[in-house]
């Protein structure tokens, strides 16, 4: 089963195709469709890290500003 936003970009590569193919063919990949889908699931893991990243800055930051330096305020 073939992801068709792989064999879009592919499709859309036009002069870039032979540069891709030497970067895929260099990096040891079998084909250009297997590069592509490595290329994206990476993006994905950067994206999907930052947003934890994120989350946790924002829980971080909210029982810092809940915790009060004295008990009389």
């Amino acid at each position: 089963m073939q992801n068709q936003e792989i064999v879009k970009i592919i499709e859309n590569l036009k002069g870039r195709r032979n540069y891709e193919e030497k970067k895929a063919t260099k990096l040891g990949f079998a084909s250009l469709y297997d590069y592509f889908e490595d290329k994206i699931s990476k993006k994905q893991k950067v994206l999907e890290e930052q947003q934890k990243g994120l989350e946790a800055a924002k829980t971080d930051n909210q029982p810092k500003a809940a915790k009060k330096s004295c008990g009389c305020c």
